[in-house]
């Protein structure tokens, strides 16, 4: 997993020598951070490449290939999504996006490693400016913490973590969902990314059936993002009586989304078989 000089290249490796890789010109930076090693390269054709513990965060281009469909669906969705929760994230684009709805009055941003957050800034044309916007509260700290210790509440709560293997199973877990739907107000939204449909499989059924346990309704949904192991797959977790599956297009339209497409919204719900019936087989008998 990694980087190979000889060949020009990185290439993360997932289980079963499954792999995606990028030709790259050069590696940028790279460090070991209080938490992560952390790398950048510049590619050949998709910008730079951001790297965490060997796994691919982000590439320039087609970056929102990933944050739109971790924003959107969700604040579309809820009817005045106004105080957002944002936990990870430290590359900006998931503020980014959120910050475009008008409705947001407040967008909280919870980052465990500053270095993420300042390397991004120096480097990676991502955040455009989300990190100094009025309305967003930068927090560096442990998300898993805050969501515990806050007294605020919140209408979207936003999970963009790293795969649901490792460190980051912490917010995967039936606790970590507890914590999320006390903080949510009446009428609420929670979203993760939730790894890879093919290879992630199981990771993908445990979060799901945690979060069952825990929220009034649960959605799962794929997309295909560039730089990933796609399909790429999304859990959401209702608090209240909002109805995922209906979007506020009147809204929606002053976006200008790029991958996303809000007039095909229940197109996200497409799975293959075999997963819709693993992830649906716990469901009988509700």
């Amino acid at each position: 997993m990694g980087y190979n000089g000889e060949e020009r290249a990185f290439i993360e490796w997932y289980p079963r020598g499954y792999g995606v890789g990028f030709k790259v010109k050069e590696r940028l930076f790279e460090t070991q951070t209080k938490y992560q090693r952390l790398e950048l390269y510049e590619t050949e054709g998709f910008g730079k490449l951001l790297v965490l513990d060997g796994t691919v965060q982000l590439v320039e281009v087609g970056e929102e290939s990933y944050h739109e469909p971790l924003v959107h669906p969700v604040l579309l969705a809820h009817p005045n999504p106004r105080r957002v929760l944002v936990i990870g994230g430290g590359d900006g684009g998931t503020l980014r996006e959120v910050l475009r709805h008008k409705t947001v009055e407040k967008a909280v941003m919870v980052e465990i490693d500053e270095m993420v957050i300042e390397v991004s800034r120096v480097y990676l044309n991502v955040e455009r400016g989300a990190f100094d916007d009025p309305r967003t509260e930068l927090i560096i700290g442990d998300g898993v913490k805050y969501l515990k210790e806050t007294d605020e509440k919140f209408d979207v709560i936003i999970v963009d973590s790293t795969d649901p293997v490792g460190p980051a199973k912490l917010l995967f877990s039936e606790e970590f969902y507890r914590s999320a739907y006390e903080k949510l107000n009446e009428r609420g939204l929670y979203i993760t990314q939730a790894g890879s449909v093919y290879l992630f499989t199981n990771e993908l059924l445990d979060a799901y059936r945690a979060m069952k346990k825990v929220f009034d309704r649960v959605y799962y949904f794929s997309f295909p993002v560039i730089g990933y192991a796609s399909p790429w797959s999304f859990l959401v977790g209702v608090k209240g009586d909002v109805d995922f599956r209906k979007i506020d297009l009147e809204r929606a339209r002053g976006l200008e989304l790029y991958y996303y497409d809000p007039e095909r919204h229940e197109t996200l719900f497409q799975m293959p078989r075999y997963v819709r019936l693993l992830l649906e087989s716990g469901d009988e008998g509700e």
